[in-house]
């Protein structure tokens, strides 16, 4: 799918990702020959505003942290275009050399998911947070002032400078690497799991410093999750993924009130708060993901082993990504053959003309 998806208002984005791919080449045999490819990222489209955060799910495998990779170039992609706003100009990092791409770099940053393994625990968090600083040879004393000023941004101290991560605990190692992403202040921050391996009350404060850092500074996040629920707080924009493809996207509340994707509805009946009446039986979900289904060349829609309402042409024709709100409506974009009826009340009228 080339379709780029935007809800941009008029606005010019920070990030556009066009046609996005990354495939992995699947060698057998002493003689290492390539038999085919995995397709782990497979023509991903969107764009991201500044203020604004797009909220990737899916189930684990489905790409969502390879696409984090190849937007921030720790992997190279395969094919597509990833435009970065960079001096008020959109600039093409995606095959970009490093020596060409390493000044870029200050406009874009990543937080990982374990604060415990993403920060360095030999050296004192002055050289944690102000890495960046140091790679660019900035003076010690603009480092110094300018981390002491990213710990106040975040709820620390800047006294806490001059310890080392182990007196920290996992919510405040997190500000750290926060503060660290901060610190060359980029336009955008890619979030991979920020929350996912801290308490739940830790999870609701850090969820709450980055929505204050948002509209303080006008970052564009592309936030990566499972968690449906810590979607729906953070996301302005939402992207289902499902083996390396995006099958629906939307504004927050047309993703959660008016989704028309089985996956979706799927992800949607797995939230605490589903309704366990409902026609979407635990028996109805076929199986797990499978990675592997990426790797040969699927005829029709790659939903289609897990889908309960599979028809013939399913299994013969790949859907098209097309637009299906109305054009005064803030876009809704799905792959699917035959959506469902509309949104959660629709777990209770799935009835299809046979």
């Amino acid at each position: 799918m080339s379709e780029v998806n935007v809800l941009n208002n008029g606005q010019k984005p920070i990030v556009q990702v066009i046609n996005l791919k990354k495939h992995y080449p699947i060698i057998r045999g002493l003689n290492r020959k390539v038999i085919g490819y995995l397709r782990a990222v497979d023509g991903v489209s969107f764009s991201i505003n500044a203020h604004n955060t797009l909220g990737l799910v899916g189930e684990s495998g489905c790409g969502k942290t390879t696409v984090a990779k190849c937007v921030m170039r720790a992997i190279d992609p395969t094919d597509g275009q990833v435009f970065l706003l960079s001096s008020n100009e959109m600039v093409d990092i995606a095959h970009l050399k490093e020596s060409v791409l390493r000044p870029l770099r200050r406009s874009f940053q990543m937080v990982f998911q374990d604060p415990y393994r993403s920060i360095n625990p030999r050296v004192m968090v002055r050289y944690v947070v102000g890495e960046s600083l140091y790679a660019f040879k900035f003076h010690k004393k603009e480092i110094d002032e300018r981390v002491d000023e990213l710990l106040n941004l975040v709820g620390l101290t800047p006294e806490m400078a001059s310890r080392y991560p182990y007196a920290f605990s996992g919510g405040q190692r997190q500000r750290i690497a926060i503060a660290r992403a901060l610190s060359m202040n980029p336009n955008l921050i890619v979030l991979d799991e920020p929350v996912s391996s801290l308490d739940v009350s830790v999870q609701a404060q850090i969820l709450n410093l980055l929505k204050e850092l948002q509209s303080r500074m006008g970052l564009a996040y592309l936030f990566i999750s499972h968690d449906l629920s810590v979607i729906r707080y953070m996301s302005d924009t939402i992207a289902v993924m499902y083996l390396g493809r995006i099958l629906e996207f939307g504004d927050s509340d047309t993703v959660f009130h008016s989704f028309q994707h089985p996956y979706t509805e799927m992800l949607m009946a797995a939230l605490p708060d589903a309704d366990p009446k409902s026609d979407w039986a635990a028996e109805k979900v076929v199986g797990e993901i499978d990675t592997w289904d990426a790797a040969g060349v699927i005829a029709g829609c790659i939903f289609t082993k897990r889908c309960p309402y599979a028809r013939p042409l399913c299994r013969t024709e790949p859907p098209e990504y097309k637009n299906i709100a109305d054009p005064a409506e803030n876009p809704h974009w799905l792959a699917c053959h035959y959506p469902l009826p509309g949104g959660k009340s629709s777990v209770n009228q799935k009835t299809f003309n046979q």
